[in-house]
């Protein structure tokens, strides 16, 4: 049984359950909506650590879990939308400026590698963190603030290094921890055996 890849259709099925159960009970559904994140956040967690333990982290699957998880928070964003419209328009810039530089970063890996991105990298680890606690407080408690602003300020810089990443890489890889790391590949140092080989 390959249990990271249940746990990405898992997450993959949360999708259309989020935007279902936002789009027909609105502000009832918030609890459920909020324990779903959890549970897919949980999710998201564990099929990267098992995979590593089974040694089955292959290439398929890191792509898999990275357009699922895109699917994933975009599913909760709508369903915020649903539930709070006045809060999302109340911050539309800055999250049309994330889904511009979305769009951007897809579209460069696409042109010049013909394969969506999947850096998996540090900041954007950082950036799943904060869109836990803004989307926690957004649904949770009616609130967006410094939780929300974080959450965009956090945005705009994962996607400009991973927009960096890309335009660096030599050739398209996974699990790049930033654009450092793809400047190391491009100069030809493996630096994933250098940190095993340094502790």
């Amino acid at each position: 049984m390959n249990t990271p890849r249940l746990l990405i259709l898992f997450r993959f099925i949360l999708v259309p359950i989020i935007l279902g159960l936002a789009y027909i009970y609105k502000e009832d559904a918030r609890p459920i909506i909020l324990i779903l994140m959890y549970l897919g956040l949980l999710s998201d967690i564990f099929d990267g650590i098992i995979a590593r333990q089974q040694n089955i982290s292959t290439t398929t699957l890191r792509r898999m879990d990275s357009q699922v998880d895109m699917l994933f928070w975009l599913s909760i964003g709508i369903a915020s939308w649903m539930i709070h419209p006045q809060l999302i328009s109340a911050n539309a810039t800055g999250i049309w400026i994330i889904i511009t530089l979305e769009m951007i970063s897809y579209a460069t890996s696409l042109l010049k590698f013909k394969r969506e991105n999947c850096t998996h990298a540090f900041l954007s680890k950082l950036w799943g963190i904060s869109l836990l606690v803004a989307f926690t407080a957004l649904i949770g408690f009616n609130h967006t603030g410094i939780p929300f602003i974080v959450m965009l300020f956090m945005g705009v810089l994962s996607n400009l290094d991973v927009i960096l990443i890309t335009l660096i890489l030599p050739q398209w890889t996974h699990d790049v921890p930033s654009s450092y790391h793809a400047y190391l590949i491009r100069k030809g140092i493996d630096f994933k055996r250098n940190v095993y080989l340094n502790g």
